[in-house]
């Protein structure tokens, strides 16, 4: 199939574009290189998407309806993967203008898109962060999430709702998938795992919110991705024996669905410590904090509907996981640089 995958040198996104790949199918990707990271880790993904003859890349901004509109009729797409995002939960208190611009307008010219030119399916990436003040766990699909505690989390579920408009009106089949805290090799660098790592390595203190009192639902990327493939080859269809009167928010009566992707282990950030140091071989220093007004004090995903959906469950331990991602780090940023953890 030919493949649009937005934000493709992004974390997941070259993660999924490297699997599409292998896969067999033809991929377009699409990123603007947008420097709320370091750009050179993102075109050091990108040269590795860029190595598969299958693969073709064009810089382009989601947000600029023009060229978005011009991509969909170039290209015969068949299906969408929809990444591209401003993402961060702290940053949207300082640049709040910056997450509708590229969260909600570069949305709906994805879907203007997908609308205009017949896609069979558009999935588009969600976040654990609509669960917002909801403290009933595991979060389940079902659940009310009207009640988000960051202008993050409020756009992410305003994805929703506009996705859900566009299954309703035009037959657009939609899944949205709620992605709890991706960690792995080629991670951005405002997550926690470099974070962290960096610190420790660096004998810096890690700044730990709500005094450590948090817990995460860690997924690792290959099972992230794995979710992503597994959905994507299942289109959205309509619910015809839903129930109006008492609604539920994951699917409809519009060929439009909703799933979790974690892996259904919460770990308390006090462990996840202990097993970054295990893996680095160096103790790190901690400053506790109070816990600031944007942070969820858990995630938990309730799988059930994806493992029912797709026969699928995130399964790699956070041990295992962990390791990958530091193998990776060391060798991406230099042994040079840090002594190499004694054998």
């Amino acid at each position: 199939m030919k493949i649009l995958v937005t934000g493709c040198a992004g974390f997941i996104g070259m993660h999924a574009c490297l699997r599409l790949l292998r896969d067999g199918h033809e991929v377009l990707g699409v990123d603007n290189l947008d420097a709320y990271y370091d750009v050179n880790l993102k075109r050091a993904r990108l040269k590795l998407i860029k190595a598969f003859e299958k693969f073709t890349f064009i810089k382009l901004d989601i947000v600029n309806r023009k060229k978005i509109e011009s991509l969909f009729e170039q290209f015969d797409i068949q299906r969408v993967i929809h990444l591209a995002a401003q993402p961060g939960v702290r940053y949207s208190t300082r640049d709040p203008y910056s997450y509708i611009r590229n969260n909600i307008d570069g949305f709906l010219n994805v879907l203007e898109g997908c609308r205009h030119h017949n896609v069979d399916h558009l999935v588009y990436a969600g976040s654990s962060s609509i669960y917002g003040i909801n403290s009933s766990l595991p979060f389940s699909e079902k659940q009310n999430t009207d009640h988000p505690v960051s202008l993050y989390g409020a756009t992410k579920k305003a994805n929703e709702l506009m996705a859900h408009a566009y299954s309703h009106l035009y037959g657009l089949p939609t899944t949205g998938l709620r992605f709890f805290t991706a960690y792995g090799p080629w991670g951005r660098p405002d997550m926690s795992p470099h974070l962290f790592t960096e610190a420790i390595l660096e004998g810096v203190p890690i700044e730990l919110f709500n005094n450590g009192k948090m817990r995460r639902d860690f997924t690792y990327i290959d099972d992230v991705v794995e979710g992503i493939v597994r959905i994507m080859n299942i289109p959205a269809t309509p619910d015809f024996d839903y129930n109006f009167k008492q609604p539920d928010p994951s699917c409809s009566s519009a060929p439009y669905r909703i799933y979790n992707i974690g892996n259904h282990q919460p770990v308390k950030l006090l462990t996840y410590i202990k097993i970054l140091e295990k893996a680095l071989n160096k103790k790190a220093k901690i400053n506790m904090l109070p816990r600031q007004l944007t942070e969820l004090p858990e995630t938990f995903a309730d799988v059930n509907d994806l493992a029912a959906a797709a026969g699928f469950a995130p399964s790699t331990s956070l041990r295992e996981g962990i390791a990958k991602f530091v193998k990776w780090y060391l060798e991406y940023y230099g042994y040079k640089k840090y002594k190499q953890p004694e054998k």
